[in-house]
């Protein structure tokens, strides 16, 4: 990169919320603080009981003030991290910083955040409570732009934070209340609101309305309590619910309320809760506690089968519980996973402890997951691959868990160095390398015998470091590899350290030397009958012939890696090969075949979310841009790849040989447009999002008709939509979206999932996701009902407006 295209760029603005699957009620005044205090402030804290909404709570003020955060705004979620030393790692994985440099995590923050005029959400940080006050402290003094809102038990205590303590939902002060009159209490109105999920017909009436009131101020207005409570009337009414709740906490209440904590009150709802569950039920409770960041059946039945439960039974188990409102039930794709609310896990585990089986089924849980990520291994290479990359992202958490379980025991030390070298396509393909080479490293340091998994586990780690660019660090660890390989005789390993070895000896420059590597590593992968090396050589080397000038090598064994991948069902490396088959293609001079190349694999990288893939796809795409005289489209691809690289924190991660291209673009695409309208087209792409940025370098928005965002006016931004109440969209009114939300937007008007969107589009899940959010945050909307209501009123008023034709169809009046 060079040192004008880096001072040009721009920070985009993101929305990273957990979306809201409930309404939001009440809480205006609190609201209404909150947003009074982030301005007089940069660090509040919101304090109170747990379940007293404290995380709803930030989640409805961080969205009401998403537009004035143009650095995002984003959830960092911390109740699952019990290593406080991992805490500043999981604020770079939240905050989506796809770094791939050595650097510390904390630095890698300094670095993100320094310019950056944005919003962080640190949610339950009670039990960290002072690595938690030493991060934000140490965030808030190297960047004035950010604000930090955290959720805790208790105050995190640093200097310039301001503390809010969550009330309990008002109550009503009398049972003698009209009915009518009990809606403006926000308890009330809750209790209605849940009791109308799982009993539609329910209203509160003279008759209950007493009954109504005294179960909310038995509750004391706590939010979780009154949603767990309100769940019972699948099975009571509201007086038998009444009833049992006086019952259960004639105990509690026994002395003066004023001076016992909520907490026990909570507390004794989950206990109650706990009773009506089955034996068998409490058991699975107490199980499931131990999975982090949710489980999916299969898991369940691996974990928690066994000492009182059989593996036929799980499933009526664990539909029991949710239908209690123990578990949570959440789609992802075509897998149907299960969630506890944290303070619920707690509880579990409590329960877990008190059997004296915590170990036992930790134990269980990292044999699992120890199993789940060979597995992964296994069937990296093949039709199931993108399947995979899908599924160990949704069990980050649990890997991290049994990773740290692993090492937490000497004798387990080992099995977690090979867990950790097994995920190092998660690693590569997650939102950051960091974590997987510390693990790596941190299972070398456990693990000094020269056997097998340690030089595996050195490749692998040397692999991570020549993508961070840390070629000592690479050295080093291919050098003890290669020799430990040569002294046990280990061809496998010898293969992945010449290959390797041959990512150096580019990076310095000797391309003759790396060459040499890749045959030597193509020659040993294809004697050990390893796929996956044979392809990754085969692309190394062909990038190595074409950069050499042998155009007729490199595109021999191009072909010769997509014929491979092809046999085998397998998507991801061939992506990276029509990627560096583009790249020659490009220096012949071929460029409509360069860019059927370049698109097709970044079509696929889209769909996987790999940014460094997506990455180098750009990189050609302007080259091509820059040879066919397309000026302004390549200045505005290179402004794009100057947020790309520096999200990923190294230019051209891991192809660093390519950059003489990316400069000699830059230099050309200035001459021909001039330094003015140069940096203006450059600072367009820049203010691109990731997925506007895609969509332009596909030139989807070409084809559909719509237009870059920043063609519009001199600051680069898309004119606001007219709105109607409430901030809405007006119907009718110029759509504040894109052409591909727009798109996604009627797909979801007409019911469809995300998983049926992302493979209509052919795009990820994830991006599909992605775009909802941005929908939600245009529209000012919590839900796709909301979304679904939007599009029909457009349509309507389109009908209405061109004799009941549809946008898009033709010329006004109907027309062909």
């Amino acid at each position: 990169m060079t040192a004008v295209t880096a001072s040009i760029s721009t920070r985009r603005q993101a929305l990273r919320l957990p979306a809201e699957v409930t309404s939001f009620v009440g809480r205006r005044h609190e609201v209404a603080e909150v947003r009074r205090l982030l301005c007089a402030s940069r660090a509040v804290t919101l304090t109170g009981v747990g379940g007293v909404g404290k995380t709803r709570l930030a989640l409805r003020v961080a969205a009401d003030l998403s537009r004035d955060f143009r650095g995002g705004v984003w959830f960092v979620e911390l109740a699952g991290v019990e290593n406080p030393d991992l805490i500043a790692q999981v604020v770079v994985e939240s905050l989506e910083i796809r770094d791939q440099s050595a650097s510390p995590p904390m630095d890698v923050l300094l670095q993100h955040l320094r310019d950056r005029q944005a919003l962080v959400i640190l949610d339950n940080c009670e039990h960290l409570v002072q690595e938690c006050a030493v991060l934000a402290e140490t965030l808030l003094r190297a960047s004035s732009g950010l604000r930090i809102l955290s959720t805790s038990r208790e105050p995190l205590g640093f200097v310039g934070e301001q503390t809010l303590s969550v009330p309990p939902l008002e109550l009503p002060g009398s049972d003698r209340l009209p009915a009518e009159s009990l809606a403006r209490f926000d308890a009330v109105r809750l209790f209605t609101e849940r009791a109308r999920a799982v009993l539609p017909t329910f209203e509160v009436t003279a008759d209950n309305r007493d009954v109504v009131t005294r179960i909310c101020r038995r509750l004391d207005g706590l939010p979780l309590a009154i949603e767990l409570a309100a769940v019972r009337l699948r099975a009571l009414s509201v007086q038998q619910l009444l009833d049992r709740l006086d019952d259960r906490f004639r105990l509690l209440t026994a002395g003066s309320r004023a001076v016992l904590p909520r907490q026990r009150t909570l507390r004794a709802l989950i206990d109650w809760s706990h009773s009506l569950c089955s034996e068998q039920e409490r058991l699975m409770w107490a199980r499931v506690s131990v999975f982090a960041g949710g489980l999916d059946l299969d898991a369940a039945e691996a974990v928690c089968a066994g000492d009182g439960i059989t593996r036929e039974e799980v499933l009526d188990l664990v539909c029991g519980l949710v239908d209690k409102s123990i578990l949570l039930r959440e789609e992802h794709g075509s897998r149907v996973r299960y969630r506890l609310l944290e303070i619920i896990r707690q509880y579990g585990l409590e329960r877990l402890a008190e059997h004296g089986e915590v170990e036992t089924f930790q134990r269980r849980h990292r044999d699992y997951y120890r199993e789940l990520a060979a597995q992964a291994r296994r069937q990296l290479f093949g039709p199931a691959q993108v399947a995979w990359f899908a599924r160990l992202r949704l069990e980050h958490a649990n890997l991290h868990t049994a990773l740290e379980h692993c090492f937490a025991h000497r004798e387990e030390a080992e099995a977690g160095l090979t867990m950790a070298a097994d995920l190092l396509y998660h690693w590569i393909t997650g939102l950051s390398l960091g974590e997987g080479r510390r693990w790596l490293e941190r299972g070398l340091a456990a693990c000094p015998r020269p056997g097998e998994p340690r030089a595996r586990a050195l490749w692998a780690a040397g692999w991570l470091a020549v993508i961070q660019a840390d070629l000592p660090s690479a050295r080093a660890m291919l050098r003890e590899s290669r020799a430990i390989g040569e002294r046990l005789g280990l061809d496998s390993v010898l293969a992945y350290v010449a290959l390797y070895d041959g990512m150096v000896a580019m990076f310095d420059g000797d391309t003759e030397r790396a060459i040499a590597c890749y045959e030597e590593a193509l020659d040993r992968h294809r004697a050990t009958g390893d796929p996956v090396g044979t392809v990754l050589a085969l692309i190394r080397l062909s990038l190595a012939y074409s950069f050499r000038g042998d155009s007729e090598s490199a595109i021999a064994v191009g072909d010769e890696c997509l014929a491979v991948a092809d046999a085998h069902g397998e998507g991801w490396h061939k992506a990276y090969m029509m990627m560096a088959l583009g790249v020659d293609v490009w220096r012949q001079g071929d460029l409509p075949r360069a860019t059927e190349l370049e698109t097709q694999s970044l079509r696929f990288n889209r769909m996987v979310d790999d940014s460094l893939g997506a990455g180098v796809n750009l990189e050609v795409l302007a080259w091509i841009a820059a040879a066919e005289g397309r000026h302004e489209r390549a200045a505005r691809l290179l402004g794009a790849l100057d947020t790309v690289w520096e999200t990923l924190g190294a230019p051209l991660s891991g192809y660093g040989h390519l950059a003489h291209y990316h400069d000699e673009c830059v230099r050309l695409t200035r001459k021909a447009l001039g330094p003015e309208a140069f940096d203006a087209a450059f600072e367009q792409g820049c203010r691109l999002s990731d997925d506007e940025a895609l969509a332009y370098a596909l030139q989807e928005e070409e084809q559909g008709g719509g237009s870059l965002p920043g063609n519009g006016s001199a600051a680069g931004e898309r004119a606001p939509a007219a709105t109607g109440p409430a901030g809405r969209a007006a119907p009718g009114a110029q759509a504040p979206l894109t052409r591909r939300e727009m798109e996604v937007a009627r797909l979801v008007a007409q019911g469809l999932t995300s998983k049926e969107i992302a493979a209509g589009l052919v795009i990820s899940q994830r991006t599909v996701d992605s775009h909802i959010e941005h929908i939600l945050a245009k529209l000012g909307f919590h839900s796709r009902s909301q979304i679904a209501v939007w599009v029909g009123e457009q349509a309507d008023t389109a009908d209405s407006l061109e004799g009941g034709g549809r946008p898009g169809r033709g010329k006004p009046g109907g027309g062909p």
